[in-house]
């Protein structure tokens, strides 16, 4: 049987940390998340309404070649990825995409002139809203106020 000396004995019990140690890594931990969590946040939904108002653009570009093409709008977005008879797409995907948050894009023709109507819900998926779920129109890109 091996008697262990007085040394490593005491080596055996500092090992590890101490319950003060543990709480001031866990103060800090919570500190940092305090502040980087909002800010990463922020970001990500800014990200996703600019995502949002790239694609409101793209259909918008995709409608009005339609429309000089067929000299109407579509009734549809549909009508944007369906080939046409020369097997031409106005955008060249399968389906329409749909926002950021996965909800499908709103689309109206337009009754006498003007724009089409597209709009994005926001965050919510529900007509109007604030903040994230505020609504991402083509009328307030072309504004300037989205």
């Amino acid at each position: 049987m091996k008697i262990r000396n007085q040394s490593s004995i005491r080596q055996t019990l500092k090992a590890g940390f101490s319950l003060a140690e543990l709480m001031v890594v866990i103060v800090i931990l919570g500190l940092l998340a305090t502040v980087v969590v909002p800010n990463v946040w922020s970001k990500f939904m800014k990200s996703q309404r600019q995502i949002a108002k790239t694609n409101i653009n793209s259909l918008a570009t995709a409608l009005k070649e339609y429309r000089i093409d067929n000299r109407a709008w579509p009734e549809t977005l549909d009508a944007l990825v369906e080939p046409d008879e020369n097997g031409h797409r106005y955008l060249e995907m399968t389906a329409i995409p749909k926002d950021p948050w996965n909800n499908e894009f709103f689309y109206e023709a337009p009754r006498t002139g003007g724009d089409p109507i597209i709009i994005s819900y926001g965050d919510d998926g529900q007509p109007g809203g604030d903040g994230d779920a505020r609504d991402i129109t083509y009328a307030d890109m072309l504004n300037g106020d989205a």
